[in-house]
């Protein structure tokens, strides 16, 4: 041999591609399984993943008042509920802890928050969990005049809807779940038959022991509860695998806000008050 290499003719092109193929298919680059879902493929930094099925709308409860605190309290399951915002890294650990559980969230996000960081919209709705409003900056709404206060609520919507295809199954306004009459029907205006409040409130953001939050919401959990949980916050998320096992423990079941109010027409006269 003198080192040089013949040309390649036709054949020996396409039995080289087949090759390739061939291993690359090996390596794990296969077509998923029917039913399967698809691996998400890299996307740039910052940028949001690509929608595919539009996140679920806000529905209408009839027989429930506008402001809803908590699900019936004849079935066992509780929604835990997340304000979005935060440190995104602990958002996804969160998000995981709860899917390794078997828990589906509602995730009340921040539209700043979203804006900064696209794509966990896309990985909330694909562990199974529903998304929601709450508010575009976080602001005071009952510190803001009509026009802003309704912005706030609007923008939020907005973006939403450019990443998920619905404005959000909720609204929860900020800082806190209360909702004025105002506020009531600025959510209304913007599309929100409900606000969703809550019946057990945690007081993260004020702790710094995961004892003080699990036995806040351990102490007044129950069947129906609504829990008010902070997303992006470390004491939470080492709380979280705590009240998981509680909550498994009392044969309760964590389910979406929808979930937990979703139940046959007959029923609906016994569902929260």
């Amino acid at each position: 041999m003198d080192g040089r290499r013949a040309p390649m003719g036709r054949r020996d092109v396409l039995g080289a591609g087949a090759g390739a193929l061939a291993a690359a298919l090996a390596a794990g680059c296969a077509a998923p399984a029917p039913g399967a879902p698809a691996a998400p493929g890299p996307s740039a930094p910052g940028s949001a993943a690509p929608a595919t099925l539009p996140a679920a709308a806000p529905r209408r409860f009839p027989g429930l008042p506008f402001r809803i605190a908590h699900g019936p309290r004849d079935r066992p399951r509780v929604a835990l509920t997340f304000d979005g915002r935060g440190d995104p890294d602990l958002a996804r650990t969160a998000l995981a802890r709860c899917e390794r559980a078997g828990a589906r969230v509602t995730v009340l996000a921040v539209g700043t928050w979203l804006a900064e960081h696209p794509g966990l919209a896309r990985r909330i709705l694909d562990g199974g969990h529903e998304i929601g409003n709450h508010t575009e900056h976080h602001l005071d709404l009952a510190a803001l005049d009509e026009r802003a206060a309704y912005e706030e609520i609007a923008a939020c919507a907005r973006r939403l809807r450019r990443l998920t295809g619905s404005i959000g199954a909720w609204f929860r306004p900020s800082p806190t779940a209360y909702a004025s009459p105002l506020v009531q029907r600025l959510a209304r205006r913007a599309g929100y038959p409900h606000v969703l409040g809550c019946d057990v409130e945690s007081r993260d953001h004020a702790a710094t022991r995961v004892a003080a939050v699990t036995r806040k919401v351990a102490g007044e959990l129950r069947n129906g509860s609504v829990v008010e949980l902070s997303l992006g916050r470390p004491v939470t998320i080492e709380a979280l695998p705590l009240l998981l096992a509680e909550i498994g423990r009392r044969g309760l079941h964590a389910v979406t806000a929808t979930e937990l109010l979703d139940r046959p027409a007959a029923d609906v006269t016994r569902t929260a008050r």
